[in-house]
């Protein structure tokens, strides 16, 4: 049945599947506050001495910081493909 329905699309108008860029780009922006937030959180529980423990606090913040890294590459190398492109001569 699936193939059928396949079949029946005209040629270059298929539907996309899965998400699109700007979703994609979207969730793992979120996701990165989300990491972010709780270690924030972590960090502020050892700090006030509400039962934080020092080793998982220090493993949350580095996780927040090695995610927040790659997102920050990850927008490097966009903005340069960007910039790749606009110098293309048409």
């Amino acid at each position: 049945a699936a193939l059928q329905e396949r079949a029946q699309v005209a040629p270059g108008t298929a539907k996309p599947e899965g998400q699109s860029f700007g979703q994609l780009i979207g969730n793992a922006i979120q996701q990165l506050n989300q990491i972010q937030k709780s270690a924030d959180a972590a960090a502020w529980q050892v700090a006030t001495g509400e039962g934080g423990d020092l080793h998982n606090a220090l493993i949350t913040i580095e996780e927040a910081s090695l995610a927040f890294q790659l997102a920050l590459q990850v927008r490097n190398k966009v903005v340069e493909a960007y910039q790749e492109v606009m110098r293309m001569q048409v």
